[in-house]
């Protein structure tokens, strides 16, 4: 039965999830703006970072320390990959690209399944953010309050980086037109590895985040993927602000639906996405 109490824990929900999904999102429509790769291994990125979460966390038992390696660990897969495979794909055809990413990610997570086992693998939250933290109107969890505030700062630093330095600078620009960065001297491949770097490394501190709220299995990353491709058409390829209205657009969707029926939450999703394509193509913040 519908009560005010179950439907802001539900937003709630929808605006922590939301906040994970842009931040995946980000990582996936910076690389496909900047390099026009559509990464299919990108929802494997983010299961990597939740099982590499997860070894550092049984080696150090922090939480912090499982979070930096983590997500360092992922960001420097990223760069081997670009290095070792996806340079050479920038300019093949699309179905090219699509087919070695989706291999890539097939690869990663039966890698991940040899060395685990299918079995799901778990990281308990930091003690400092277990339990319940009453607001007032709801009582919710701690640590789902922590996500939504970790987020939001690896948010505000993406954007950071993105906007107020020479390499964000430089990745909007190859997003605009990388042929003429590239003619003004300045070492664009250099560019695109640090990029393909920075969007993995998005995805691997996700998974890590991540890992307290839902199990890791090797194939945690497929729905996640799916769900961050709506959010990137919702929002606009290649734009960042997109990815943040969009995750949270998306984030609500699902959460709300979920409350009446969990078997609709999917199928409202991608209505929002058909009538964002049918009234604008580009996204909302995205460009013809």
């Amino acid at each position: 039965m519908l009560n005010w109490g179950n439907f802001l824990s539900q937003l709630f929900n929808g605006l922590v999830s939301g906040a994970l999904l842009a931040l995946i999102s980000a990582g996936l429509t910076i690389i496909y703006g900047t390099l026009g790769v559509l990464n299919l291994a990108h929802g494997a990125l983010f299961m990597l970072g939740g099982y590499a979460g997860f070894v550092a966390f049984q080696a150090t038992g922090s939480f912090v320390a499982a979070l930096v390696c983590g997500t360092l660990f992922v960001g420097l897969v990223g760069i081997v990959l670009e290095r070792v495979l996806i340079r050479y794909f920038y300019d093949r055809p699309d179905e090219d690209q699509i087919l070695v990413t989706f291999g890539l990610g097939i690869v990663l997570v039966e890698l991940v399944r040899v060395a685990f086992g299918s079995l799901t693998q778990s990281v308990p939250p930091p003690a400092w953010a277990a339990g319940i933290t009453p607001l007032g109107f709801i009582i919710y969890p701690t640590y789902r309050l922590v996500v939504f505030g970790i987020v939001a700062a690896a948010l505000g630093a993406l954007y950071l980086l993105l906007y107020k330095t020479r390499l964000g600078l430089v990745v909007r620009a190859g997003i605009e037109d990388a042929t003429m960065v590239d003619a003004l001297g300045i070492n664009i491949q250099r560019t695109f590895m640090l990029v393909f770097g920075i969007g993995a490394l998005a995805a691997g501190f996700a998974g890590i985040v991540n890992a307290p709220i839902i199990s890791i299995t090797p194939n945690v990353g497929d729905d996640i993927l799916i769900e961050c491709f709506v959010v990137v058409v919702i929002g606009g390829v290649g734009s960042f602000p997109g990815a943040i209205v969009g995750g949270i657009i998306a984030g609500e969707i699902m959460s709300v639906t979920s409350m009446f029926d969990p078997s609709y939450s999917a199928v409202m999703l991608f209505a929002a996405m058909a009538l964002v394509l049918v009234a604008r193509p580009q996204g909302l913040f995205g460009t013809r």
